[in-house]
């Protein structure tokens, strides 16, 4: 029992000392900008971002999803997702780009990841 105590507590003190927790994995957002509605096919946004971290269905429609979500205790939280959907041909019909830092527009110009 202490050891388990012991193990516990050193690890909650890694935790707090490193201050910061991530789940997902990043991916190319520079990217993003390439992806075409209606042009850009299913296995053309796995050659661009890998394969996804999620996948689903949204009103019938295959979605993926890629994700990187990374949480601080001493700074700002950084999230970034991307979720595509597909159409009957494998085509992207839409998507959405969302990510918590203020200038995107940068981002998308050549820096990657959260």
């Amino acid at each position: 029992m202490k050891t388990w105590l012991t193990l516990a507590f050193i690890l909650l003190a890694a935790f707090i000392i490193s201050g910061c927790a991530s789940v997902g994995k990043p991916y190319a957002e520079h990217k993003v900008s390439e992806i075409k509605v209606g042009e850009t096919t299913r296995q053309q946004v796995e050659e661009m971002f890998g394969p996804p971290w999620r996948t689903g269905l949204e009103s019938g429609m295959t979605t993926w999803t890629y994700g990187h979500y990374r949480y601080s205790l001493f700074s700002d939280d950084r999230t970034s997702d991307l979720v595509v959907r597909y159409d009957e041909n494998n085509k992207v019909d839409s998507y959405t780009y969302n990510r918590t830092t203020a200038d995107t527009e940068e981002d998308l110009r050549g820096n990657s990841g959260p």
